[in-house]
């Protein structure tokens, strides 16, 4: 019997597959439990529609996530942040990403979510660095950190 899997199910298909699966298994357990549905003329026009309105929705993704790119990595972007430093431009304490995160939505007004910045290590010297940001599994862009003795 054909079933297109609503769900994930382990060692069998994900959501979203259309499979061929033995009678039994698609009506006692799959059909039943609200995992699968059968693979009829209407249910496969609606997956059709589905995919195509999660293409677009991917699409717009992308885009949002480029444009995004383009302002920040824009010559003028560069974030600057103050901290105390010593005689030896070594700074007291350290740079994390949540603090650059904020630094970027008050200086340009972009707000960008801590876990998106990929910095090993916090910053921990004065000057700049280029931080990586990851905006989407294909964009990732580079924030300039200046970083300021206060």
């Amino acid at each position: 019997m054909k079933v297109i899997f609503t769900q994930d199910v382990r060692g069998r298909g994900k959501r979203g597959e259309v499979k061929e699966v033995p009678d039994g298994f698609a009506q006692n357990f799959l059909i039943k439990t609200g995992k699968a549905k059968a693979a009829t003329a209407t249910a496969m026009s609606q997956l059709k529609g589905q995919q195509r309105a999660e293409a677009r929705e991917e699409a717009a993704e992308l885009a949002t996530a480029q444009e995004l790119k383009q302002k920040l990595e824009a010559d003028e972007t560069v974030v600057e942040i103050k901290a105390k430093a010593g005689s030896d431009s070594r700074l007291f304490g350290s740079i994390p990403s949540k603090q650059i995160a904020q630094a970027l939505n008050q200086q340009f007004n972009i707000k960008l979510d801590k876990h998106k910045i990929e910095l090993p290590d916090p910053i921990r010297v004065l000057g700049y660095t280029n931080v990586p940001v990851k905006l989407h599994s294909q964009v990732t862009a580079k924030i300039r950190v200046h970083v300021v003795e206060q």
